[in-house]
């Protein structure tokens, strides 16, 4: 029997590349650390009843089975009627990134969801590593050169067979994506990336508002800043202001300013109540004073290249460093 529990209508973007269903602009994150299977199916299981639809995995993370589990019982429960409700996104890891491992890898993927496609299917990091199962950190000797145009033909022979709906890409800086766009034939509908009010990509989101592709943000709250510095988001004195004048949480304004931007949120908690709240931001607005002093607060990127591998070592001459850069140059307030 369905679930009667409340549940909030998220507004959708239609992609530009592709064949996807239109893009539900908020979706949950599956990145857990340490993975338990068990709690991820019930996250998502909660999620999908208070009106999630879009949900984000990976083959790095490991929560593609427990995601798929979920879809399969939510089918079963009556909380949607079919797997094409819903819109699934997973990613290529850097030791699947190449040419001739790409639709193996995604034929891995989709056993583990147990479905017949992904909704999105994207190139996880800019950055090649010798093959082998996914670990962190790397040894910097693992690196090798990145046959982008290579893999950028195998991700469009994946979509070519409908095995994924539309591809795209994560962490890639404009430099990255000019050098996918010289050789695509289906361009990229989605470049993924860190993104929220205390990093907030204004060259990338021009870049790519100008070629078509659709920014999807990840740590959207913040919330992969792992070496214990704390939460420059979450613990913003600007959003708290703005959150306490409007009656609602830090994690409501970071999400609505998101949504304001035309950029679509990609945000974990597995509290079925956080969730919700997540969710409750499509029927109010900020103000242009608020946008005004979100635009002022100082930037710092918080996940980089460089966190994938261990500080021993050193890269082979075949690697440039500067490919492994994901840091888009910053230009000033607007």
């Amino acid at each position: 029997m369905a679930s009667t529990a409340a549940k909030t209508a998220v507004p959708e973007v239609a992609l530009r590349s592709g064949s996807a269903r239109p893009m539900p602009v908020v979706g949950m994150g599956t990145a857990s650390f340490p993975l338990v299977h068990e709690a991820t199916k019930g996250a998502v299981l909660a999620a999908i009843e208070v009106g999630y639809r879009h949900f984000d995995t990976a083959y790095m993370y490991g929560t593609e089975a427990p995601l798929g589990d979920a879809a399969e019982e939510a089918v079963r429960r009556g909380l949607v009627t079919s797997r094409e409700d819903l819109f699934v996104t997973s990613k290529l890891w850097c030791t699947q990134n190449h040419p001739d491992l790409v639709l193996p890898s995604l034929r891995d993927t989709l056993k583990n969801l147990k479905m017949d496609y992904v909704d999105l299917y994207l190139i996880h990091w800019p950055v090649a590593i010798k093959p082998g199962p996914p670990k962190l950190p790397y040894k910097k000797e693992d690196a090798v050169p990145f046959d982008l145009e290579g893999v950028w033909r195998a991700m469009e022979e994946c979509h070519r067979l409908g095995l994924a709906k539309a591809i795209g890409v994560s962490n890639f800086t404009t430099r990255h994506l000019d050098r996918v766009l010289a050789v695509a034939t289906v361009p990229p509908a989605v470049n993924q990336v860190e993104l929220n009010p205390v990093w907030q990509q204004r060259a990338l989101r021009a870049y790519c508002a100008e070629k078509g592709i659709h920014v999807a943000a990840y740590s959207s709250l913040g919330g992969q800043n792992w070496d214990g510095t704390g939460n420059a988001v979450l613990e913003s004195d600007v959003l708290a202001g703005i959150a306490k004048a409007r009656g609602k949480s830090v994690a409501q304004v970071a999400l609505r300013w998101i949504y304001e931007q035309g950029v679509t949120s990609i945000v974990k908690t597995y509290k079925k109540d956080r969730l919700k709240q997540n969710l409750e931001i499509f029927d109010w607005e900020l103000t242009e004073e608020d946008c005004l002093k979100i635009s002022q607060i100082p930037q710092k990127k918080v996940v980089k290249a460089s966190g994938l591998f261990s500080q021993e070592g050193e890269f082979t001459p075949a690697i440039d460093p500067a490919d492994l850069n994901i840091v888009e140059e910053y230009i000033g307030y607007c």
